[in-house]
């Protein structure tokens, strides 16, 4: 049988666009059954980490402005366009989750929307807040952007995004993207996937 990978994810995290871009050959190398879910990043934050903020507003903190430099080094290594930050970061994403959400029961049209959306937001510099945006974003990954907006306002899909939010902050979560292998081994960010790829191979 194989292992299980959740994949906790928010499309304003540039991290996160490195982990999803270099967990996919991982997916396809280990053979796990992989499932990506999408959270909201800034209720996760408001929770459990409320340091990140903290840490944004000290124009000293070496260690963030450092990590502007090894996030171009990952970028180059990853083979992504990371043209960031915008005038847009931080960014809100609420809508953009919205729009996962609305399509976490389809995960090959969530995947595709993701890419779309990571590249306009770190690639192009869109607004990644703007649903005229995202549903370009949707409607160039091949899908029905305007029915994806729609479901997306919706109080089920809004129901859904808080419910995976919460979720992973009770199962210990703190910031994106989380993943957990096999329930309960848990792992956080894109440095940590070489250990999550041991867990999935072991």
């Amino acid at each position: 049988m194989p292992r299980r990978l959740e994949f906790f994810f928010d499309l304003s995290s540039p991290w996160t666009y490195l982990a999803f871009t270099n967990v996919q050959a991982i997916i396809a190398q280990s053979g796990a059954a992989a499932t990506f879910r999408p959270i909201l990043v800034g209720g996760v934050f408001n929770a459990v980490n409320q340091g990140v903020y903290a840490a944004r507003e000290q124009a000293d903190n070496r260690k963030l402005q450092h990590s502007w430099k090894i996030l171009g080094d990952w970028a180059r290594l990853a083979g992504v366009a990371m043209n960031f930050p915008s005038q847009w970061h931080p960014a809100k994403s609420v809508n953009a989750m919205r729009f996962a959400a609305a399509l976490e029961d389809d995960q090959p049209a969530l995947i595709a929307f993701s890419r779309a959306a990571f590249a306009s937001y770190f690639g192009a510099q869109d607004n990644l807040d703007d649903p005229d945006v995202l549903e370009a974003a949707a409607t160039a990954a091949g899908l029905d952007g305007a029915a994806i907006r729609a479901a997306a306002a919706s109080d089920p899909v809004k129901t859904r995004l808080r419910a995976n939010t919460d979720e992973v902050i009770a199962r210990g979560g703190y910031g994106s993207p989380t993943m957990f292998v096999d329930g309960d081994n848990m792992y956080f960010g894109n440095d940590q996937l070489p250990l999550v790829e041991a867990a999935l191979c072991r």
